[in-house]
């Protein structure tokens, strides 16, 4: 059957209760086109199949529109075994549990297989994750699960440990636009007799590599073409879909890989000192319908880990930054993030506090509470005194420099260096005001 099989004459059915992304899917492995390694373990996939009736237990993992649940669809036509399809969303620890025992039950009685297929299985629960293990450890199902988010993330480390996962990655434009312009010619219409050149181009760029949104977007158009008046027949044009589609959603998650990812490129790129990537960064997050509060918090954490000393204001300007975001919110908040994000993005860098206090830290775990030097305990109280307590501290004011030579360390860790300046903005001025007061060369 062709790829688009489903809507092959000009006089489709406009009106079908199935959306047009679902008459136009795929209906033969063969017409499934993958390319790179996807292409590569299809192939392996597609030899075990038909050479041993052989199919591991898989997830497919990848953005919306990339395939994942049409090549499961296919998979299961290839696999002689029983084939069951459910979401994970409607279904619970006990369905699964008698999914694996009627599973158990045919191969036992009946040798026969049973491929189970898990629509956006990371919304399994821990609990019912770990029902199906048991099955497919013994071979009674094959597991075939598709996510959106990443496996590490959202799958237990069991059940990771016993499937293969398949990576769907956006569809490059070229590939888009073969989808445009064979889902035209199969619903009758000519690319040109339907959508201007840029409208063509526009509808691809705006699917962002999710093959059913293209397909949405194009059944949109479809229908507004349709509605024209005889004397208003002309290819769409750019605005008109932009009017017809309204606004599209960037995609984005703040409980899924992309907010992980996002913050994560935002972050480094303000430590790499890149303010046109933090800033862009900045954009997609927000775009997105991140919090902006937590950015703003994650901006503070970096002001003290990666610029600290070397520009004390970062710290300034980032819990500053936070404030506003809290008192002004969204929209305007977004010019205070941006101010902040390219400020520190443009400061000069050092990680010696955070790493000074990562290093204390360490010892204080290896050694203990060594005893604190006599002279700087307290001497609040009688007897502290008459222990001799604060008896021998030198009160740096008292000297003209404001510094009085003594020792602060406990005995055992005399000498021992934790935060070492760098040579970086005002940092520099703070190792040479210490070499002064140390009298070092």
């Amino acid at each position: 059957m062709d790829l688009f099989e489903a809507a092959s004459t000009p006089n489709f059915d406009k009106n079908a209760m199935s959306p047009l992304a679902e008459r136009l899917r795929p209906r033969e492995i063969s017409d499934f086109v993958a390319t790179g390694e996807l292409a590569k373990k299809q192939t392996l996939l597609l030899a075990q199949l038909r050479e041993k009736n052989f199919l591991p237990n898989l997830i497919f993992w990848g953005p919306p529109g990339t395939g994942k649940t049409t090549f499961a669809r296919l998979l299961s036509h290839e696999v002689k075994a029983h084939f069951i399809s459910c979401s994970a969303i409607d279904t619970g620890a006990k369905e699964l549990r008698q999914i694996g025992l009627d599973a158990h039950d045919r191969r036992l009685h009946f040798q026969e297989k049973t491929l189970v297929f898990i629509d956006e299985i990371h919304r399994l629960n821990r609990a019912q994750q770990d029902v199906l293990l048991p099955f497919t450890e013994s071979g009674d199902l094959m597991l075939i699960g598709a996510t959106t988010e990443n496996p590490s993330y959202e799958l237990n480390a069991a059940l990771l440990s016993r499937v293969q996962v398949l990576v769907f990655t956006p569809l490059a434009p070229e590939e888009l636009k073969a989808i445009l312009q064979r889902a035209l010619e199969k619903c009758g219409y000519a690319p040109s007799q339907l959508l201007q050149l840029e409208a063509q181009t526009f509808l691809v760029e705006s699917a962002h590599g999710d093959a059913r949104r293209l397909i949405n977007s194009l059944e949109i158009a479809l229908q507004l073409f349709s509605q024209k008046s005889a004397n208003e027949v002309v290819p769409l044009s750019v605005s008109a879909l932009e009017t017809a589609l309204g606004e599209r959603n960037l995609r984005y998650d703040k409980t899924s890989e992309q907010h992980y990812d996002t913050i994560s490129a935002f972050i480094k790129s303000v430590r790499g000192s890149d303010p046109d990537a933090a800033v862009y960064y900045l954009a997609r997050m927000l775009e997105g319908g991140e919090d902006p509060v937590f950015i703003a918090r994650r901006l503070v954490i970096l002001a003290s880990e990666d610029i600290g000393n070397a520009d004390p204001r970062g710290l300034l300007v980032a819990t500053a930054g936070l404030q506003a975001v809290e008192l002004v919110g969204l929209p305007e908040c977004r010019i205070t993030l941006a101010q902040v994000s390219t400020y520190l993005a443009s400061a000069p860098k050092s990680n010696r506090a955070y790493r000074a206090i990562d290093e204390a830290s360490e010892y204080v775990r290896k050694t203990g509470p060594l005893p604190i030097p006599v002279a700087l305990r307290s001497s609040k109280t009688p007897l502290n005194k008459m222990m001799g307590y604060g008896a021998d501290y030198k009160y740096s004011h008292d000297s003209e420099r404001g510094f009085v030579k003594q020792m602060f360390l406990p005995e055992a860790a005399k000498g021992k260096k934790f935060y070492d300046p760098t040579e970086h903005g005002f940092e520099k001025n703070i190792r040479a005001y210490l070499a002064w007061l140390r009298e070092e060369t």
